[in-house]
């Protein structure tokens, strides 16, 4: 099935090993004893890296910079991809030791491997967290965590049952602008939170779903069809599939702007308002955006527009408001409350990432655990819903389903294709 197969003695191997006469070899490198400041072999956290696209190169060579993490695999269902990603390792570490794999469940069968980076498509993102967690592997899981509400459920539940670390890919709660702005909300200097603000992203404002024709399928090596379909329905091989730029906006594989950005931006507003066990309770169409209610009276606004950067949110309070975005740039009243910043340093990936392995190694809950994931992602989904039927929806934050109303609740979970499960 993959390309190739686990070499070299496994951490626990290793371990194992190491008490019984000639378990170690004669000549130790001088990096598995952890010369010049790295940890020993024996004490990195063994990772793999599960799809490897835009997101991932840039994610996946954070893990790397840390000293802790030795990457020993990527999977990817793309022949380039997963060469590139093969070969991005071996040239960190200078050497040729990292293995590739089509099935990412024979990655997930490697016992030396601790945790993983999943960074596929979003429709992949539940079932593989799930099959990561059941495998015995923490994760760092790329956003949006689910395409509809029952897959978050499912992870959320998933994680709890297996003790499994989960860090959703929201990075934006590791980043100094924006945890200023959450701490003014936190520290009540914004006075009472009476409306938040989160940006949807400029593409994919509409969602779609269609069939293409068929096309002539590509070798499996190169391109493995079926699996990138994976628990999507089955539809015919077309080349137009496998681009974001189409993929983002389509309802079997993404949930278009509202959870492409909205899951980093009414995160953060979720975060901010102390909402991460919760989600709004109602929402309602305003021309072509959603404005929702929580069940204490607080606003959520999506829409686009908000500060000068990517994925803005803006905080409005009783005392005054802030609004920040990608660009670092903050505009906040009153103006002296900007005092209160303390710089961040840092690539915001970098910080959310030793998050994750911190919460690794204390076992405690990262930043963006899943049930706050969840909820937030619940808000995109919801508001999605109430786009699709062009009318008002109302939410049981509690029950987590619609209030009375049996066509938005189908809207609110999908079959999955055989052999997956969540």
């Amino acid at each position: 099935m993959g390309q190739t197969k686990g070499k070299g003695l496994s951490r626990r191997s290793f371990l194992h090993g190491a008490g019984g006469m000639f378990a170690l070899p004669t000549i130790i490198s001088a990096a598995a004893l952890g010369a010049e400041g790295r940890p020993a072999a024996s004490e990195r956290i063994v990772m793999g890296t599960i799809g490897f696209g835009g997101r991932a190169s840039g994610v996946m060579p954070a893990f790397m910079r840390e000293d802790d993490v030795q990457m020993v695999a990527v999977c990817d269902v793309k022949g380039n991809r997963r060469k590139l990603g093969q070969d991005t390792v071996n040239r960190h570490y200078g050497n040729t030791d990292c293995d590739a794999y089509i099935d990412l469940r024979e990655l997930l069968a490697r016992d030396d491997i601790d945790a993983v980076l999943i960074a596929t498509g979003d429709y992949w993102h539940s079932a593989a967290a799930c099959l990561s967690a059941r495998a015995g592997k923490d994760m760092y899981c790329e956003k949006p965590m689910s395409v509809t509400i029952t897959e978050g459920r499912a992870l959320a539940e998933t994680m709890k049952r297996y003790g499994r670390i989960f860090q959703c890919g929201t990075q934006r709660r590791n980043v100094s602008q924006f945890m200023f702005a959450a701490n003014l909300v936190h520290k009540g200097l914004l006075g009472e939170l009476k409306t938040v603000h989160a940006e949807k992203a400029p593409n994919w404002h509409e969602t779609y779903e269609t069939v293409l024709p068929a096309e002539p399928e590509p070798p499996r090596e190169v391109f493995d069809w079926d699996l990138w379909l994976g628990p999507a329905a089955w539809r015919p091989y077309n080349s137009k599939y496998p681009s974001r730029g189409f993929w983002g906006g389509h309802l079997d594989f993404a949930g278009g702007s509202y959870t492409e950005w909205g899951s980093h931006t009414v995160d953060l507003c979720q975060w901010a308002a102390r909402k991460d066990d919760t989600s709004p309770a109602a929402y309602h169409l305003v021309g072509k955006d959603v404005e929702a209610y929580y069940e204490d009276g607080l606003k959520l606004v999506l829409r686009a527009g908000i500060g000068r950067g990517s994925c803005g949110v803006r905080f409005e309070g009783t005392e005054g408001w802030i609004e920040v975005d990608d660009s670092g740039h903050i505009d906040v009243h009153p103006e002296s409350l900007r005092s209160k910043r303390k710089l961040g340093k840092g690539y915001p990936v970098d910080d959310h990432v030793r998050d994750f392995l911190n919460s690794f190694k204390s076992r405690r809950q990262p930043a963006a655990p899943a049930e706050g994931a969840h909820r937030s992602i619940t808000a995109c989904h919801a508001a999605n819903i109430c786009r699709r039927l062009g009318r008002s929806v109302k939410w049981d934050p509690v029950k987590e389903e619609f209030v009375g109303d049996e066509q938005a609740n189908r809207l609110a979970s999908r079959a999955y294709r055989q052999p997956w499960r969540l």
